[in-house]
């Protein structure tokens, strides 16, 4: 089996990694529980904040080896979605959980050295992998705050210095939130103001409805839903792409002459094209004229085949037989009867192609693929699949 695969064979990770950001008071980590199924991993303490009707399953963490215990451990079939409140106190607990288990890693201030920013990035994308093999999505919740680069100040995630950029790099979507007058807002687009990231090509800026008590909290549930049909349709497209891009490939590899190149044209401009197929179908065809040395008629728009020059005639030179002394017997008149066994095979053979001379010879239809009645066959499939 092939290790290249086409855009239609890919396998594509459908949970998705979502950052959310912003003020405290926002209401973020409820905005975050309202992903599919979630499960609460509180670092922050901060669970009692989120009104009582949104609240769901939390696990309360103390140390990263809860974390440890808790995906190694416990059953989390029924829970879709972990969300870790907060980022910034999640990579804190992985400092003290790396320096404790290797205090080489660790300053005297606490703080991590060199070595153990890298050991902390290290022990962070595995927590990713080890719940991207789980099939959840994983939403972060992290406080806000700005950074001056000249006279421009922007807003980025509050987590732990230069490692917000290492997180930012394993997500699929960043989201700023924030209040503009009494609405809220989430912003996934980036700008030169804050941090964002939109892989999943949602809206740049969704809103944020004020949640009353009988309202479902559903938010990030539909943004997800959303991309997973989103998802499923590109995917859909791209097969149909691979399969229009093979037939047109059949098709071209077939052309044999110039009036399978002009039904060729007619039929690749009626057929319904798919992002790059028709790019895609001149130049291959465009190598076929070449190969097989096709002209362009500009007037009739058409192509004509090469023109064969015939050999020259050679002049025949007739040479004298050589007379012989050696005289013929005299017939004695009487008619000459000539048995099956005097007459020579080389005789038999120059009648047989002297009558084959005579006949004439019967032309030979060359098959051409892309006739005009398929046209609608093409379409029908196209439209099958």
């Amino acid at each position: 089996m092939s290790l290249i695969k086409k855009p239609a064979e890919l396998n594509v990770q459908a949970f998705i990694k979502a950052l959310i950001y912003g003020q405290p008071g926002l209401g973020k980590t409820t905005l975050g529980l309202s992903a599919p199924r979630p499960l609460l991993l509180d670092f922050d303490g901060g669970v009692h904040r989120v009104r009582t009707e949104h609240q769901t399953d939390t696990v309360q963490i103390s140390s990263w080896q809860d974390v440890i215990d808790l995906l190694e451990n416990e059953d989390l079939s029924a829970y879709q979605s972990l969300v870790i409140d907060t980022a910034g106190k999640a990579l804190d607990f992985m400092s003290e959980y790396l320096i404790k288990n290797d205090p080489k890693l660790g300053r005297a201030d606490g703080a991590l050295t060199l070595q153990g920013y890298g050991s902390r990035k290290v022990l962070f994308k595995n927590f990713l992998k080890k719940v991207a093999i789980m099939k959840k999505h994983l939403v972060f919740v992290a406080h806000d705050t700005e950074e001056k680069n000249g006279d421009q100040k922007i807003v980025r995630p509050e987590i732990g210095g230069s490692s917000s950029g290492d997180l930012i790099k394993e997500l699929d979507l960043v989201g700023y939130m924030q209040a503009i007058g009494k609405q809220r807002t989430i912003s996934f687009d980036p700008e030169e103001r804050y941090y964002g990231k939109n892989t999943c090509q949602l809206d740049p800026v969704i809103g944020v409805s004020e949640l009353e008590e009988t309202t479902p909290n559903i938010l990030l549930s539909t943004i997800f839903d959303s991309y997973a049909k989103n998802l499923a349709k590109r995917q859909e497209k791209a097969k149909e792409y691979n399969d229009l891009i093979d037939l047109i490939a059949k098709a071209v590899d077939g052309l044999q002459n110039a009036e399978d190149a002009n039904l060729f044209v007619i039929w690749i401009d009626n057929i319904e094209h798919i992002w790059d197929s028709k790019y895609q179908a001149r130049r291959l065809f465009g190598k076929k004229v070449k190969e097989l040395g096709l002209s362009f008629d500009k007037e009739s728009g058409e192509f004509s085949d090469p023109v064969v020059e015939e050999a020259p005639e050679q002049d025949i030179v007739e040479t004298e037989t050589p007379e012989t002394d050696v005289e013929a017997p005299e017939s004695d008149g009487a008619d000459t009867q000539v048995s099956e066994e005097d007459v020579q095979p080389e005789q038999v053979i120059e009648v047989v192609e002297a009558e084959s001379k005579k006949a004439t010879p019967k032309s030979v239809q060359t098959p051409s693929i892309p006739k005009a009645t398929q046209k609608n066959l093409f379409v029908e499939e196209l439209n099958a699949d």
